[in-house]
């Protein structure tokens, strides 16, 4: 087998990772999730054997990385001094944490390393989205028909309402933001500049509907149409504010294309919302937003108690995936009964098991690499370049949101398929194929 051959094996196998990681109820049980971490591993493994072979090569886009990834090494290391000093209140829990957050941390770097190349950054889009694809026509399949089942399991909570093969409506929804951000970002890749007469523009509508791009427009409204029918509030809010924020950054950091971005993003709004959202239930989604109220929520209960926890152990936490066993430790009984295994609230959860010291580098390198998104925006004039840069800011900017409710970066599959899109937000800022060097 040639380098090369090799090389495209590795790629391969990364892209059956992405696929297979979503399947297994989300990667959210502890087989589902060291089969994840033995895949991502050999992976890694495999690849660092061929390096010193010299069979491959670092990267530009990795070795621009190195702040990102000292920052993610530094965060993961707290983990290892919990467990050294004993510090962590259920060493097991931490122990597993550690090996998927060097698991997420070695993902990042084989997207760097191996996504090398415009048809491979491409491929790797497609993939995600292919694969938020089926997510949305199986969740709406099995509660448009009613036989409702998961990860090959008979469904018993979130009836009637779409998860894919995901346990949790709202974490679906968090991987299908993730997989319209790709397609958005995919779509305004291949955008035409601005139409110049109401002729270019309706052309260039047509071409949008029949041409090649089509089935990827198609895709979105699928999407679209299943994140409408999961009835997650934040997760829909999330989506479209997201949505609109980038897009007005984009059109106005630049002003190429003005037109068709506007048009792309307006028939989401429009065509999307009123067609496929009221057909969907988006009146649904509507109704959960107007009826929320603090009496019927015990969310704000529980970041308050989560607060004392902190409070009691800022610098390093309690240990990392012990919140199940450290909250139950401050709860009162305005809480209820309910058993909470997570915060919902991504920020507090990190904070509480991880501490100051090991959530701050987390933080940091999000803020670096949502900067290095907007710049590419910006910088770059390459097409598909941008759209990774729309991409990964926009899916940042969904999930920092959806965080506040919700604890989407505690699922495997969220969290990994994050991981790989930060990485083509870094991809986006620095990669130039060899052939186009000069294009910037």
């Amino acid at each position: 087998m040639t380098t090369a051959s090799k090389s495209n094996a590795l790629f391969y196998y990364l892209l059956i990772i992405l696929i297979w990681i979503p399947l297994p109820l989300g990667s959210n049980r502890p087989w589902s999730e060291m089969l994840m971490c033995m895949g991502i591993l050999t992976l890694a493994a495999s690849w660092c054997l061929m390096f010193g072979l010299g069979k491959v090569s670092l990267t530009k886009t990795f070795k621009k990385a190195w702040p990102v990834l000292v920052l993610l090494f530094f965060a993961n290391s707290v983990l290892i001094f919990q467990l050294y000093t004993k510090s962590t209140i259920d060493p097991e829990s931490t122990y597993l944490e550690m090996i998927q957050s060097f698991s997420l941390l070695s993902l990042f770097s084989m997207v760097l390393l191996l996504v090398n190349s415009s048809k491979r950054i491409k491929i790797t889009i497609y993939v995600i989205v292919i694969s938020g694809l089926f997510q949305a026509v199986y969740g709406s399949l099995m509660t448009l028909s009613g036989i409702e089942h998961g990860f090959f399991i008979k469904k018993v909570s979130y009836l009637g309402v779409a998860t894919g093969t995901f346990v949790n409506r709202n974490h679906l929804a968090g991987y299908l933001v993730i997989c319209l951000s790709l397609g958005l970002g995919l779509m305004i890749a291949t955008l035409k500049g601005s139409p110049t007469s109401i002729k270019e523009f309706l052309r260039n509508f047509l071409q949008a509907i029949l041409s090649k791009k089509a089935p990827l427009r198609i895709a979105l409204v699928i999407m679209v149409a299943a994140l409408v029918m999961t009835h997650s509030r934040m997760g829909n809010t999330a989506f479209f504010v997201s949505m609109g924020i980038i897009g007005t950054l984009t059109i106005l950091l630049k002003r190429r294309s003005i037109g068709s971005t506007l048009l792309l993003l307006t028939s989401l709004l429009i065509i999307d919302i009123a067609v496929a959202g009221n057909f969907f239930g988006v009146e649904k989604v509507i109704n959960r937003l107007e009826q929320t109220s603090a009496t019927k929520e015990t969310r704000d209960e529980v970041n308050i108690y989560s607060i004392k926890i902190l409070e009691d152990n800022l610098l390093l936490g309690t240990g990392a995936g012990t919140f199940y066993t450290s909250f139950p430790q401050v709860r009162e009984r305005d809480v209820g009964f309910l058993f909470y295994d997570h915060a919902h609230n991504d920020y507090l959860e990190f904070l509480t098991e991880r501490g100051v010291i090991g959530t701050a580098p987390l933080l940091l390198s999000v803020i670096i690499t949502f900067i290095i998104s907007i710049y590419t925006l910006w910088k770059r004039k390459n097409p598909l370049m941008r759209g990774c840069g729309f991409a990964c800011s926009m899916s940042m900017l969904a999930m920092a949101i959806h965080a506040t409710v919700d604890f989407n970066l505690q699922i495997p599959a969220n969290a990994a398929t994050f991981m790989a899109v930060l990485a083509l937000g870094w991809i986006g800022r620095y990669h130039r194929d060899k052939r186009r060097g000069l294009e910037s």
